[in-house]
């Protein structure tokens, strides 16, 4: 092994050990959140509450191929962390189909007042925001269902086996307990891969340079070449952490604020491809109809504002 070799492989076991400790503070904080929320959708629906709740949308939601219980999922996105209606889609019994579209809506509708405010400080406003975020999440929902095909699609994923009647309360806490200790290995595994990911993207500024090569990338979205970096933060490490940096370029004039605008019409249609896809695709959505959806639709979205904008100058 050259000097070389063994120094890029010290930087990659420093990147890895400053990852680790994070990584178990962050499984330990998601559990804090999806533990109790599990359990309280089990409890609800024991106590036929969200029966209830669902037969009454069951109609409006059935438009888009998905039970009525999707619903306090969607609206459970709206309002807080991806993780949180996570935890309620594993206690649902989904087939492939309705966990495809239900997880297009969260991905495109989650933590929207802070992303949204984040959003308002980077050349867009919040309410716009928002309102595009939860209608999109209605049209890519729609036009998910009508085009996945039927067959193997409509077959129950690994999620169902979790999902059994409930007699009694202690089967209701055996339940949550098994399904609990499933997500708790999935994220045992999946956020150190991602955390270890990030440190050595961050310690040989690998983004900078990717960013430079994608380009042409940006041209065929209609964003300005200037929000490639942007771009790919927004996608790898999150909008949230995107949007911060944003900010910062913003502060030293180094970008536009059209341009900032511009590219918040993308990412709050298509963003996290990175980790959210991993996630979404270890519950049993395939990955390329959790992808392609969203970046046709952040095409469109961008497109369908540049137009406005022309027909404006006119």
């Amino acid at each position: 092994m050259t000097h070389r070799e063994e120094a890029v492989g010290r930087r990659v076991w420093r990147c890895v050990c400053r990852a680790l400790p994070k990584a178990a503070r962050t499984c330990l904080w998601l559990l804090e959140i999806i533990l109790p929320v599990s359990l309280a959708v089990r409890l609800l629906q024991y106590s036929g509450l969200l029966g209830a709740v669902s037969g009454c949308l069951a109609p409006a939601f059935g438009l888009i191929g998905l039970p009525g219980e999707a619903a306090i999922v969607f609206l459970t996105s709206i309002f807080t962390p991806l993780y949180a209606p996570i935890a309620l889609i594993t206690s649902m019994p989904l087939t492939v189909r309705q966990l495809t579209i239900l997880s297009l809506m969260c991905l495109l509708s989650h933590s929207l007042p802070v992303e949204c405010a984040v959003q308002s400080r980077t050349g867009s406003t919040f309410f716009g925001m928002f309102a595009l975020r939860v209608t999109m999440s209605f049209v890519m929902a729609f036009t998910v269902h009508h085009l996945m095909p039927h067959g193997a699609f409509d077959m129950p994923t690994g999620l169902t086996g979790s999902v059994a009647v409930s007699h009694t309360l202690g089967d209701v806490f055996v339940l949550w307990l098994l399904s609990s200790l499933r997500i708790a290995l999935l994220f045992a595994a999946i956020v150190p891969a991602l955390m270890i990911l990030h440190y050595v993207l961050d310690e040989f500024d690998l983004l900078r340079g990717l960013s430079r090569r994608i380009a042409p990338v940006m041209d065929f979205f209609g964003l300005p070449r200037e929000c490639s970096f942007l771009w790919l933060v927004g996608n790898i490490v999150g909008l949230s952490y995107g949007s911060a940096i944003m900010m910062e370029q913003l502060k030293q004039d180094a970008i536009a604020r059209r341009s900032c605008d511009l590219l918040n019409h993308h990412l709050a249609v298509s963003h996290s491809l990175l980790e959210d896809t991993i996630i979404f695709a270890a519950l049993g959505a395939p990955w390329l109809w959790i992808i392609l959806p969203r970046l046709a639709y952040a095409f469109v979205v961008v497109r369908l504002k540049l137009l406005i904008e022309r027909l404006r100058k006119q």
